[in-house]
């Protein structure tokens, strides 16, 4: 059995190659960051969930969705403030497509 691995280059943008339109998919992408950095300010933390949720202005079952990476569950805004909150800086970089 020597089949011959065939194998896509991908786009940069996960969400793209799921079949999303840009639009969409550049909004998955940002989302999906920003709820990376928020979970990573919780685990370093070291709060429980109970006391991150209060420091960022949610309630324990609300920063669990987000832990769990329920992405529908939260807007681009709603996810800069939580990051605002959490002491994160946030910016918003746009350029020209190539």
């Amino acid at each position: 059995m020597t089949e011959k691995l065939k194998y896509v280059r991908g786009s940069g943008n996960i969400f793209i190659d799921l079949g999303f339109d840009k639009a969409e998919a550049e909004n998955l992408k940002l989302r999906s960051e920003l709820m990376m950095r928020i979970e990573e300010f919780y685990e370093r933390s070291g709060m429980t969930q109970a006391g991150a949720a209060k420091a960022l202005g949610l309630t324990q079952p609300r920063l669990n969705s987000l832990l769990t990476g329920k992405i529908g569950l939260f807007s681009l805004d709603a996810l800069v403030n939580i990051a605002t909150r959490a002491g994160l800086n946030v910016r918003l970089v746009v350029k020209k497509a190539a």
